[in-house]
């Protein structure tokens, strides 16, 4: 009896998602989950193939036992996205902020964009509760949303760096070069080169013999 009650009671929910998944959209892009007297279809932009590091539209249609929507104005709701697989306790990577969207045949149902921070499986968690004059139970819905990578190039932290690998090799040749011209200049002008030493006492030597032999020569002429 219990069972027909609960059958009779979700009735409407299952003819609402038979409805839903009825519309254009291709049935394998949608997820309906019931928590309650909720049943929730899941969305994601684009088809359902999230890519790490680009906007994601994520929805959700929340149908209420007997067949009408809910919209956001209505629920007090809030979106979380985990790391795969949720555990109870954990920090959320990501806590969207839901705007009241239009989405396919949907009126200000639950929206956001999500930017996933890397490829990998997420679960997001949407948690609601009635407002504004609504009547149905606090509800809570999940989706498993498979990330893969982006097109977007990943910024290497080396590349960020103030001053490159070779930039700094230039500089400190830069430097070195300076240093040497810098130490060329403080030589003392009359420094004479080691290597220039022995030219000079051979034409000293020249110079005395020359002399000499000229002094020789006159004395054989007097």
């Amino acid at each position: 009896m219990f069972f027909l009650t609960k059958i009779t009671k979700f009735t409407p929910v299952l003819l609402t998602t038979s409805l839903l998944l009825g519309t254009e959209a291709p049935v394998i892009a949608h997820k309906v989950e019931v928590s309650g007297d909720i049943a929730g279809l899941w969305h994601i932009e684009p088809n359902h193939s999230p890519k790490a590091g680009e906007p994601a539209q994520v929805w959700i249609a929340l149908t209420q036992a007997g067949g009408a929507i809910v919209p956001l104005e209505q629920c007090d709701c809030k979106l979380t996205v985990y790391s795969a697989p949720y555990t109870g306790g954990e920090i959320p990577v990501l806590e969207p902020t839901l705007e009241a969207i239009s989405a396919e045949q949907y009126q200000g149902i639950p929206g956001a964009e999500v930017v996933f921070p890397e490829a990998g499986e997420y679960q997001l968690r949407l948690n609601g509760a009635p407002q504004a004059g609504a009547d149905f139970q606090p509800f809570e819905l999940s989706y498993t949303a498979i990330v893969g990578r982006g097109t977007a190039p990943v910024a290497n932290p080396a590349a960020q760096s103030n001053n490159s690998p070779i930039e700094e090799t230039q500089t400190t040749v830069s430097q070195s070069s300076e240093d040497t011209d810098n130490e060329s200049q403080t030589i003392p002008a009359n420094q004479t080169n080691p290597s220039r030493l022995p030219l000079i006492i051979l034409v000293v030597a020249l110079i005395f013999g020359g002399l000499g032999l000229m002094v020789r020569q006159s004395k054989m002429f007097r």
